[in-house]
């Protein structure tokens, strides 16, 4: 556990460049510019040290009163105060005006620091994913790795409940609601269950040709509209850049027209 007297400083001109600019190469620094005569300062500033000491030298807030470091403030732009701007990796990453509640404060540094929910599923294993969701139950990437998980089990009925929450909002999730409503489609065809043993033996371009097939041979919309949703997740665990996403992409787009 780090010294907590030392996460929560105060930064002058002179030691600004040492203490946050450089400081943040190695852990996120937030900057608070204030003053002593500003109200909304004196709301935020306790609110922002105790989110700060919460996640134990894990990032670090330094303060800048401005009244004596007007050029300093200057400087970064500051018109408003309190002024709060993140450093990290030695440049500004994120910043607001004003004063915001705790509970906006904790998700503006969440962004910066992992949560224990974000720690856990990026373990990726079931256990984790499951310690993952009870710490927080809206954690769409720890979520969506356990549906998958349930899916390529064939552990249909709670890949649903997990996963249907996140529908609207992960391409990934939707995708496999579609897989799902797809494998229990007795008349979804053999290109569609090819594909979904490629997708679950990592060979997503199998899977993805497959899937064309499927899609240009079938006629039914509601079923085509699946298969182009599962198609978009496989897009979607690719990456945008990926040689296959683009490919497949430009296919499916031409498919579709």
């Amino acid at each position: 556990m780090a010294n907590l007297a030392c996460v929560i400083f105060d930064v002058a001109e002179a030691d600004f460049e040492e203490r946050v600019v450089n400081r943040s190469r190695e852990v996120p620094v937030v900057v608070d510019f204030w003053a002593e005569w500003c109200g909304p300062c004196r709301q935020l500033g306790p609110a922002l040290e105790e989110a700060v000491r919460k996640r134990g030298g894990a990032i670090e807030l330094a303060k800048v009163d401005v009244d004596s470091n007007q050029m300093l403030a200057a400087a970064f732009g500051v018109r408003g105060i309190p002024a709060v701007k993140v450093f990290k990796d030695g440049r500004i990453a994120d910043e607001f005006v004003g004063a915001i509640p705790p509970a906006e404060i904790e998700r503006f540094l969440d962004r910066f620091v992992p949560s224990e929910a974000d720690k856990l599923a990026e373990a990726g294993d079931e256990e984790s994913l499951r310690a993952a969701l009870e710490r927080d139950p809206r954690h769409a990437g720890a979520a969506v790795a356990l549906g998958r998980l349930l899916v390529r089990r064939g552990d249909a009925d709670e890949a649903r409940e997990v996963l249907t929450p996140h529908a609207e909002s992960d391409f990934v999730a939707s995708g496999l609601l579609a897989r799902l409503d797809l494998a229990e489609d007795l008349d979804a065809g053999e290109r569609i269950r090819a594909a979904f043993e490629r997708w679950d033996a990592d060979d997503p371009g199998g899977a993805l040709e497959s899937l064309q097939e499927a899609i240009a041979a079938e006629g039914d919309a509601e079923r085509r509209d699946r298969i182009r949703r599962v198609m978009i997740a496989i897009f979607t665990e690719l990456g945008p850049e990926h040689p296959l996403a683009r490919e497949h992409r430009r296919r499916l787009a031409a498919a579709l027209n």
